[in-house]
């Protein structure tokens, strides 16, 4: 059952980094440092994002992530760049929380936390571009803010219930097998 809950957190905290890398290990750091949250058997490599050096790099970067994700276009900007950067992210929490293990294992979660990420990261990047046609600026913040929400809120039930994260994670995936392949023939024959 271990590596089930061990699956559950890294796909978990995957998922959120894949929409704000940045938030995610703040979030994760704060809730570390202050003893929000018992980091579970397994995963007390992850104490790292408690760090003061990893939490001020983490804030200063959540703070330009807030800010550019507020305003039409440049957050699609934002996210083209982060395209690399959030799944690059993911894998190395995902390796992280594995701790010592052998490589085929550790190559394994690199694989599926880094997935997972790229999935969320593109699915976000999707319907921001659809919310950057909306005239007004409303529903991009709007949009904004909820995600931050959301991070904030998967990260918390990625460490505290990995099991039903694990079972909405799978759930998003398949979705996102099923929608993905119609969203880039829509943006390609766009």
């Amino acid at each position: 059952m271990d590596i089930i809950n061990l699956l559950g957190s890294s796909m978990g905290l995957s998922l959120a980094a894949g929409v704000n890398l940045y938030a995610t290990v703040l979030a994760m750091g704060l809730a570390i440092r202050h003893e929000l949250i018992t980091l579970p058997t397994g995963m007390e490599d992850l104490a790292v994002l408690g760090h003061p050096y990893i939490l001020v790099i983490a804030g200063v970067a959540y703070v330009v992530e807030f800010f550019a994700d507020k305003i039409p276009w440049v957050d699609s900007l934002w996210d083209s760049i982060h395209t690399l950067i959030r799944p690059v992210g993911a894998a190395f929490i995902g390796t992280q929380a594995v701790g010592n293990v052998d490589p085929v294992t550790e190559f394994a979660f690199l694989l599926l936390c880094g997935g997972t990420a790229l999935s969320a990261h593109s699915t976000k990047a999707s319907v921001r571009l659809a919310v950057n046609h909306s005239p007004e600026p409303v529903s991009n913040a709007s949009l904004s803010l909820a995600e931050d929400a959301a991070v904030v809120g998967g990260t918390w039930l990625a460490v505290t219930h990995p099991v039903p994260v694990l079972v909405g994670v799978l759930l998003f995936l398949l979705v996102f097998a099923y929608y993905a392949p119609r969203v880039f023939r829509l943006i390609r024959m766009e």
